[in-house]
Protein backbone atom coordinates (compact mmCIF):
# COMPACT_ATOMS: atom_id res chain seq x y z
CA UNK A 1 0.00 0.00 0.00
CA UNK A 2 1.10 3.58 -0.58
CA UNK A 3 -0.06 7.12 0.07
CA UNK A 4 -2.86 7.58 2.58
CA UNK A 5 -3.87 3.93 2.53
CA UNK A 6 -0.53 2.82 4.03
CA UNK A 7 -1.99 3.72 7.41
CA UNK A 8 -5.17 1.64 6.98
CA UNK A 9 -3.93 -1.69 8.42
CA UNK A 10 -2.80 0.10 11.59
CA UNK A 11 -6.15 1.82 12.07
CA UNK A 12 -8.19 -1.28 11.28
CA UNK A 13 -6.37 -3.29 13.97
CA UNK A 14 -4.84 -2.01 17.19
CA UNK A 15 -5.66 1.66 16.68
CA UNK A 16 -9.18 1.25 15.32
CA UNK A 17 -11.65 4.12 15.94
CA UNK A 18 -13.60 3.48 19.11
CA UNK A 19 -17.31 4.43 19.03
CA UNK A 20 -17.13 4.82 22.82
CA UNK A 21 -14.79 7.81 22.36
CA UNK A 22 -17.24 9.47 20.02
CA UNK A 23 -20.19 8.85 22.35
CA UNK A 24 -18.25 10.47 25.20
CA UNK A 25 -17.54 13.49 22.99
CA UNK A 26 -21.21 13.68 21.95
CA UNK A 27 -22.34 13.63 25.56
CA UNK A 28 -20.56 16.95 26.06
CA UNK A 29 -20.88 18.50 22.61
CA UNK A 30 -24.21 17.47 21.08
CA UNK A 31 -26.02 20.19 19.17
CA UNK A 32 -29.31 21.32 20.67
CA UNK A 33 -31.97 20.81 18.01
CA UNK A 34 -35.77 21.05 18.42
CA UNK A 35 -36.37 17.48 17.21
CA UNK A 36 -33.61 15.89 19.27
CA UNK A 37 -33.61 14.40 22.76
CA UNK A 38 -30.51 15.14 24.92
CA UNK A 39 -27.78 12.45 24.65
CA UNK A 40 -28.16 9.67 27.18
CA UNK A 41 -31.71 10.77 28.01
CA UNK A 42 -34.18 8.15 29.14
CA UNK A 43 -36.83 10.00 27.19
CA UNK A 44 -37.61 8.32 23.88
CA UNK A 45 -37.35 10.22 20.62
CA UNK A 46 -40.59 11.13 18.86
CA UNK A 47 -40.62 9.17 15.56
CA UNK A 48 -42.89 11.79 13.98
CA UNK A 49 -40.46 14.60 14.82
CA UNK A 50 -37.45 12.58 13.63
CA UNK A 51 -39.16 11.70 10.34
CA UNK A 52 -40.28 15.29 9.75
CA UNK A 53 -36.81 16.69 10.46
CA UNK A 54 -35.04 14.13 8.29
CA UNK A 55 -37.30 14.80 5.31
CA UNK A 56 -36.79 18.55 5.71
CA UNK A 57 -33.03 18.15 6.06
CA UNK A 58 -32.65 16.46 2.68
CA UNK A 59 -30.61 18.89 0.56
CA UNK A 60 -31.24 21.65 3.13
CA UNK A 61 -29.19 23.11 5.99
CA UNK A 62 -30.09 22.76 9.66
CA UNK A 63 -30.33 26.54 10.04
CA UNK A 64 -32.87 26.76 7.21
CA UNK A 65 -34.90 23.81 8.50
CA UNK A 66 -35.39 24.82 12.15
CA UNK A 67 -38.05 27.55 11.64
CA UNK A 68 -39.97 25.36 9.18
CA UNK A 69 -39.84 22.40 11.57
CA UNK A 70 -41.10 24.47 14.49
CA UNK A 71 -43.92 25.90 12.37
CA UNK A 72 -44.97 22.43 11.14
CA UNK A 73 -44.95 20.94 14.64
CA UNK A 74 -46.98 23.83 16.04
CA UNK A 75 -49.50 23.57 13.20
CA UNK A 76 -49.68 19.76 13.00
CA UNK A 77 -48.36 18.29 16.29
CA UNK A 78 -49.02 14.66 15.29
CA UNK A 79 -48.77 12.58 12.15
CA UNK A 80 -52.56 12.19 12.24
CA UNK A 81 -53.00 15.97 12.23
CA UNK A 82 -50.66 16.30 9.25
CA UNK A 83 -52.50 13.50 7.43
CA UNK A 84 -55.80 15.33 7.90
CA UNK A 85 -54.43 18.61 6.54
CA UNK A 86 -55.17 19.84 3.03
CA UNK A 87 -52.25 19.38 0.63
CA UNK A 88 -52.45 23.08 -0.29
CA UNK A 89 -51.89 24.02 3.35
CA UNK A 90 -48.84 21.75 3.54
CA UNK A 91 -47.40 23.12 0.30
CA UNK A 92 -47.96 26.69 1.51
CA UNK A 93 -46.11 26.02 4.76
CA UNK A 94 -43.32 24.35 2.79
CA UNK A 95 -42.95 27.23 0.29
CA UNK A 96 -39.37 28.50 0.25
CA UNK A 97 -37.85 25.27 1.56
CA UNK A 98 -37.36 23.88 -1.96
CA UNK A 99 -37.46 20.38 -3.45
CA UNK A 100 -41.25 20.43 -3.35
CA UNK A 101 -41.72 16.75 -4.13
CA UNK A 102 -40.68 16.25 -0.51
CA UNK A 103 -43.77 18.12 0.68
CA UNK A 104 -46.12 16.07 -1.48
CA UNK A 105 -44.51 12.83 -0.32
CA UNK A 106 -44.55 14.08 3.27
CA UNK A 107 -48.31 14.51 3.14
CA UNK A 108 -48.82 11.19 1.37
CA UNK A 109 -46.60 9.38 3.87
CA UNK A 110 -48.48 10.89 6.82
CA UNK A 111 -51.73 9.58 5.35
CA UNK A 112 -50.30 6.08 4.89
CA UNK A 113 -48.98 6.01 8.46
CA UNK A 114 -52.29 7.30 9.83
CA UNK A 115 -54.47 4.96 7.79
CA UNK A 116 -52.38 1.79 7.47
CA UNK A 117 -50.26 1.87 10.62
CA UNK A 118 -52.69 3.40 13.13
CA UNK A 119 -50.59 6.53 13.40
CA UNK A 120 -47.40 4.70 14.41
CA UNK A 121 -44.26 4.62 12.30
CA UNK A 122 -42.81 1.19 11.49
CA UNK A 123 -39.62 0.48 13.45
CA UNK A 124 -37.51 -1.40 10.89
CA UNK A 125 -35.59 -0.06 7.92
CA UNK A 126 -37.35 -2.50 5.59
CA UNK A 127 -40.83 -1.42 6.67
CA UNK A 128 -39.90 2.26 6.64
CA UNK A 129 -38.69 1.90 3.07
CA UNK A 130 -42.21 0.95 2.03
CA UNK A 131 -43.49 4.42 2.97
CA UNK A 132 -43.78 7.20 0.35
CA UNK A 133 -40.77 9.49 0.13
CA UNK A 134 -38.55 7.43 2.43
CA UNK A 135 -35.30 6.20 0.87
CA UNK A 136 -32.39 4.21 2.33
CA UNK A 137 -30.79 7.12 4.19
CA UNK A 138 -34.02 8.38 5.74
CA UNK A 139 -35.11 4.86 6.71
CA UNK A 140 -31.79 4.23 8.44
CA UNK A 141 -31.91 7.59 10.22
CA UNK A 142 -35.44 7.04 11.55
CA UNK A 143 -34.68 3.45 12.60
CA UNK A 144 -31.51 4.49 14.45
CA UNK A 145 -32.57 7.79 16.01
CA UNK A 146 -36.24 7.11 16.73
CA UNK A 147 -36.03 3.40 17.61
CA UNK A 148 -32.37 2.83 18.61
CA UNK A 149 -32.00 0.21 15.91
CA UNK A 150 -28.35 -0.52 14.90
CA UNK A 151 -28.86 1.14 11.52
CA UNK A 152 -26.29 3.34 9.79
CA UNK A 153 -27.52 6.54 8.13
CA UNK A 154 -24.76 7.90 5.89
CA UNK A 155 -25.34 11.52 4.94
CA UNK A 156 -22.72 13.93 3.62
CA UNK A 157 -21.35 14.52 7.11
CA UNK A 158 -20.90 10.80 7.75
CA UNK A 159 -19.30 10.24 4.34
CA UNK A 160 -16.82 13.04 4.98
CA UNK A 161 -15.86 11.64 8.41
CA UNK A 162 -15.34 8.14 6.98
CA UNK A 163 -13.34 9.38 3.97
CA UNK A 164 -10.92 11.24 6.23
CA UNK A 165 -10.81 8.66 8.98
CA UNK A 166 -9.85 5.87 6.58
CA UNK A 167 -8.08 7.93 3.93
CA UNK A 168 -10.44 7.02 1.12
CA UNK A 169 -9.27 8.77 -2.04
CA UNK A 170 -11.89 7.40 -4.42
CA UNK A 171 -13.95 10.44 -5.49
CA UNK A 172 -17.59 10.83 -4.55
CA UNK A 173 -20.10 9.68 -5.62
CA UNK A 174 -18.21 6.51 -6.61
CA UNK A 175 -16.97 6.10 -3.02
CA UNK A 176 -20.46 6.05 -1.44
CA UNK A 177 -20.76 2.25 -1.14
CA UNK A 178 -17.31 1.90 0.44
CA UNK A 179 -17.91 4.77 2.86
CA UNK A 180 -21.28 3.33 3.91
CA UNK A 181 -19.64 -0.07 4.53
CA UNK A 182 -16.95 1.51 6.73
CA UNK A 183 -19.61 3.40 8.68
CA UNK A 184 -21.58 0.18 9.19
CA UNK A 185 -18.48 -1.57 10.53
CA UNK A 186 -18.13 1.13 13.18
CA UNK A 187 -21.82 0.93 14.11
CA UNK A 188 -21.34 -2.82 14.66
CA UNK A 189 -18.58 -2.03 17.18
CA UNK A 190 -20.87 -0.09 19.51
CA UNK A 191 -20.38 -1.22 23.12
CA UNK A 192 -23.17 -3.00 24.94
CA UNK A 193 -25.62 -0.41 26.18
CA UNK A 194 -24.43 2.16 23.64
CA UNK A 195 -27.30 3.95 21.94
CA UNK A 196 -27.31 3.55 18.13
CA UNK A 197 -29.43 6.69 17.95
CA UNK A 198 -26.95 8.78 19.92
CA UNK A 199 -24.06 7.28 17.97
CA UNK A 200 -25.65 8.01 14.57
CA UNK A 201 -26.23 11.63 15.59
CA UNK A 202 -22.74 11.84 17.07
CA UNK A 203 -21.12 11.01 13.73
CA UNK A 204 -23.37 13.58 12.03
CA UNK A 205 -22.47 16.23 14.61
CA UNK A 206 -18.77 15.45 14.31
CA UNK A 207 -18.98 16.09 10.58
CA UNK A 208 -21.06 19.23 11.00
CA UNK A 209 -18.97 20.89 13.72
CA UNK A 210 -15.40 19.48 13.83
CA UNK A 211 -14.81 17.50 10.64
CA UNK A 212 -16.29 20.30 8.56
CA UNK A 213 -15.91 20.58 4.78
CA UNK A 214 -13.41 23.43 5.06
CA UNK A 215 -10.79 24.00 7.77
CA UNK A 216 -11.56 20.91 9.92
CA UNK A 217 -10.60 21.41 13.56
CA UNK A 218 -8.62 18.18 13.88
CA UNK A 219 -7.04 18.94 17.31
CA UNK A 220 -10.53 18.82 18.87
CA UNK A 221 -11.58 15.58 17.15
CA UNK A 222 -12.10 12.57 19.45
CA UNK A 223 -10.84 10.34 16.62
CA UNK A 224 -7.95 12.57 15.60
CA UNK A 225 -5.24 10.20 16.87
CA UNK A 226 -6.45 7.38 14.60
CA UNK A 227 -7.43 9.43 11.54
CA UNK A 228 -5.46 8.68 8.37
CA UNK A 229 -6.14 12.12 6.88
CA UNK A 230 -4.94 13.81 10.09
CA UNK A 231 -1.78 11.68 10.21
CA UNK A 232 -0.95 12.63 6.62
CA UNK A 233 -2.12 16.28 6.82
CA UNK A 234 -4.73 15.61 4.11
CA UNK A 235 -7.96 16.33 6.01
CA UNK A 236 -8.82 19.46 4.04
CA UNK A 237 -8.40 17.54 0.74
CA UNK A 238 -10.84 14.75 1.48
CA UNK A 239 -13.31 13.56 0.41
CA UNK A 240 -12.46 13.98 -3.23
CA UNK A 241 -15.26 14.66 -5.65
CA UNK A 242 -15.71 14.03 -9.33
CA UNK A 243 -15.94 17.25 -11.34
CA UNK A 244 -19.48 18.60 -11.46
CA UNK A 245 -21.20 18.97 -14.78
CA UNK A 246 -21.85 22.56 -15.77
CA UNK A 247 -25.44 23.63 -15.22
CA UNK A 248 -27.22 24.65 -18.43
CA UNK A 249 -29.34 27.80 -18.53
CA UNK A 250 -32.99 27.54 -19.47
CA UNK A 251 -35.08 30.53 -20.43
CA UNK A 252 -38.74 31.32 -20.62
CA UNK A 253 -41.48 33.92 -20.13
CA UNK A 254 -43.72 34.64 -17.15
CA UNK A 255 -47.12 36.24 -17.79
CA UNK A 256 -48.24 38.84 -15.23
CA UNK A 257 -51.84 39.84 -15.94
CA UNK A 258 -54.05 41.88 -13.64
CA UNK A 259 -57.75 42.75 -13.31
CA UNK A 260 -59.15 46.21 -12.44
CA UNK A 261 -59.32 45.26 -8.74
CA UNK A 262 -55.61 44.36 -8.77
CA UNK A 263 -56.10 40.58 -8.75
CA UNK A 264 -53.38 38.60 -10.54
CA UNK A 265 -53.80 35.38 -12.50
CA UNK A 266 -52.05 32.43 -10.82
CA UNK A 267 -51.90 28.86 -12.03
CA UNK A 268 -51.36 25.49 -10.34
CA UNK A 269 -48.51 23.47 -11.86
CA UNK A 270 -49.07 19.78 -12.72
CA UNK A 271 -48.75 17.42 -9.75
CA UNK A 272 -45.83 15.56 -11.32
CA UNK A 273 -42.58 17.22 -12.26
CA UNK A 274 -40.60 20.20 -11.03
CA UNK A 275 -42.48 22.34 -8.49
CA UNK A 276 -45.36 19.87 -8.80
CA UNK A 277 -48.63 21.07 -7.32
CA UNK A 278 -47.28 24.52 -6.46
CA UNK A 279 -48.84 27.81 -7.59
CA UNK A 280 -47.11 29.97 -10.19
CA UNK A 281 -47.40 33.08 -12.26
CA UNK A 282 -48.19 31.35 -15.60
CA UNK A 283 -45.05 30.68 -17.62
CA UNK A 284 -44.07 29.41 -21.03
CA UNK A 285 -41.92 26.34 -21.54
CA UNK A 286 -38.38 26.62 -20.17
CA UNK A 287 -35.87 25.86 -22.91
CA UNK A 288 -32.14 26.16 -23.47
CA UNK A 289 -30.86 28.48 -26.18
CA UNK A 290 -31.81 32.00 -27.11
CA UNK A 291 -35.00 33.67 -25.93
CA UNK A 292 -37.68 33.28 -28.57
CA UNK A 293 -41.18 34.70 -27.93
CA UNK A 294 -43.38 31.60 -27.69
CA UNK A 295 -46.58 31.27 -29.65
CA UNK A 296 -49.82 30.15 -28.05
CA UNK A 297 -48.45 29.85 -24.50
CA UNK A 298 -49.84 33.05 -22.96
CA UNK A 299 -52.79 32.40 -20.64
CA UNK A 300 -54.99 34.73 -22.73
CA UNK A 301 -54.89 37.21 -25.57
CA UNK A 302 -53.79 40.62 -24.29
CA UNK A 303 -51.54 43.61 -25.03
CA UNK A 304 -48.44 42.15 -23.45
CA UNK A 305 -45.46 44.41 -22.72
CA UNK A 306 -42.03 43.29 -21.60
CA UNK A 307 -40.84 44.44 -18.18
CA UNK A 308 -37.20 45.52 -17.73
CA UNK A 309 -34.62 42.95 -16.66
CA UNK A 310 -34.98 39.23 -16.00
CA UNK A 311 -35.72 37.02 -13.03
CA UNK A 312 -32.90 34.55 -12.32
CA UNK A 313 -33.09 31.43 -10.19
CA UNK A 314 -30.92 28.34 -9.80
CA UNK A 315 -32.28 24.81 -9.42
CA UNK A 316 -30.19 21.73 -8.69
CA UNK A 317 -29.51 20.88 -12.33
CA UNK A 318 -29.98 24.15 -14.21
CA UNK A 319 -30.15 27.93 -14.08
CA UNK A 320 -33.39 29.64 -15.05
CA UNK A 321 -33.95 33.09 -16.59
CA UNK A 322 -37.49 34.39 -16.92
CA UNK A 323 -38.56 37.47 -18.85
CA UNK A 324 -41.76 38.91 -17.41
CA UNK A 325 -44.53 40.07 -19.75
CA UNK A 326 -47.28 42.21 -18.20
CA UNK A 327 -50.81 43.00 -19.32
CA UNK A 328 -54.14 44.24 -17.97
CA UNK A 329 -57.59 42.92 -18.66
CA UNK A 330 -60.78 44.90 -18.15
CA UNK A 331 -63.10 41.95 -18.47
CA UNK A 332 -63.55 38.64 -16.69
CA UNK A 333 -61.91 36.36 -19.25
CA UNK A 334 -62.52 32.63 -19.26
CA UNK A 335 -59.68 30.83 -17.51
CA UNK A 336 -58.57 27.24 -17.03
CA UNK A 337 -59.64 25.18 -14.03
CA UNK A 338 -56.01 25.27 -12.82
CA UNK A 339 -56.06 29.10 -12.82
CA UNK A 340 -57.46 31.56 -10.32
CA UNK A 341 -57.43 35.30 -9.68
CA UNK A 342 -55.66 36.23 -6.45
CA UNK A 343 -55.13 39.72 -5.05
CA UNK A 344 -51.53 40.36 -3.89
CA UNK A 345 -52.84 40.64 -0.34
CA UNK A 346 -53.68 36.94 -0.57
CA UNK A 347 -50.35 35.71 -1.96
CA UNK A 348 -49.20 34.68 1.51
CA UNK A 349 -51.87 31.97 1.62
CA UNK A 350 -50.71 30.47 -1.70
CA UNK A 351 -48.10 27.74 -2.16
CA UNK A 352 -45.68 29.90 -4.12
CA UNK A 353 -42.13 28.55 -4.56
CA UNK A 354 -39.11 30.84 -4.23
CA UNK A 355 -38.72 31.38 -7.97
CA UNK A 356 -42.33 32.60 -8.23
CA UNK A 357 -41.88 34.89 -5.24
CA UNK A 358 -39.00 36.45 -7.20
CA UNK A 359 -41.26 36.86 -10.25
CA UNK A 360 -43.92 38.54 -8.11
CA UNK A 361 -41.45 40.97 -6.53
CA UNK A 362 -40.05 41.81 -9.97
CA UNK A 363 -43.50 42.39 -11.47
CA UNK A 364 -44.74 44.52 -8.59
CA UNK A 365 -41.58 46.62 -8.70
CA UNK A 366 -41.97 47.36 -12.40
CA UNK A 367 -45.75 47.85 -12.46
CA UNK A 368 -45.97 50.23 -9.48
CA UNK A 369 -47.49 47.46 -7.37
CA UNK A 370 -47.24 47.29 -3.61
CA UNK A 371 -44.25 45.40 -2.24
CA UNK A 372 -44.54 41.93 -0.71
Amino acid sequence: MCGLRQYLPEIMTKNAPNPRDLLAWYQENARTLPWRRPPGSARKSDPYAIWLSEVMLQQTTVAAVIPYFVDFIETWPTVAALAAAELDAVLTKWAGLGYYARARNLHKCAQVVAQNHRGRFPETEADLLDLPGIGPYTAAAIAAIAFDSPATPADGNVERVMARLYGITTPLPAAKVELKSLAQDLTARLPAGGSPGDYAQAVMDLGATICSPRSPNCPLCPWGDVCIAEKSSQADRLPRRSPKKARPTRRGYAYWITQPNGAVLLRRRPEKGLLGGMMEVPTSDWNTGEMVPPKGQAPMTAAWRQLPGRVRHTFTHFHLELTVLAAHTEKSAEIKVTDKWIHPDGFGAQALPSVMQKVIRHALKHTAGVSV
